[in-house]
């Protein structure tokens, strides 16, 4: 089985995966793919270069990850651009890695993604887990997490599905706004049910 685990931006996507993690469960992180697609040398980084020009490369040809956001944000064609060019890589990539997880015996794998909804990974999966916590605290992650203000964390949370419409499309909800210890015990409560089969 393949659960999707999504949530907004500053959400805590990663330190929920790597409480599975601890519990056995391996996971691919679309974060990780997308940013293998890019790596200099790849054909996307490529294709991203010569659409964008040398502004959303760093000195040693690596992509700029933090200019190109700030371009795409802006500008919503230039997003879809990008998407057009990286999501169908990315698709493919996260395809082999779960295949070979599954293949290794796993009693299930995630699918760790922010866009799982948004670009269609989750006709990947079995089932969604969304990691949910309000707005008004991704939006102060944000700002702290990636040193930027209150105005552009906003721009990007807003740039995202709705909170509203994660959760109406979540088979599985962890709240991630209180204390860790509350976060691990719905872990634990959902790698047993999921181990289980009691969906």
């Amino acid at each position: 089985m393949i659960i999707g685990l999504t949530g907004g931006i500053a959400s805590g996507k990663s330190t929920v995966a790597h409480a599975f993690a601890a519990r056995g469960i391996p996971f691919v992180d679309a974060d990780d793919v997308a940013r293998e697609v890019v790596e200099p040398g790849q054909p996307a980084l490529a294709e991203i270069a010569a659409h964008f020009g040398p502004r959303v490369l760093r000195d040693n040809g690596h992509l700029d990850r933090r200019a190109l956001r700030a371009i795409i944000f802006a500008e919503p064609d230039e997003r879809r651009w990008l998407e057009s060019v990286t999501h169908p890589r990315i698709r493919a990539r996260i395809q082999d890695h779960l295949a070979r997880l599954q293949a290794e015996g796993a009693p299930y794998v995630l699918l760790v993604s922010p866009l799982l909804f948004e670009s269609d990974q989750w006709r990947l999966v079995d089932r969604t887990l969304v990691i949910d916590v309000p707005e008004a605290l991704q939006i102060a992650r944000t700002a702290t997490r990636d040193d930027i203000d209150t105005t552009q964390a906003q721009a990007i949370v807003a740039a995202q599905m709705s909170r509203a419409e994660r959760l109406a499309r979540a088979d599985d909800v962890i709240d991630n706004s209180g204390h860790q210890d509350s976060m691990l015990e719905q872990v634990a409560r959902l790698d047993h049910q999921y181990r289980q089969g009691e969906l």
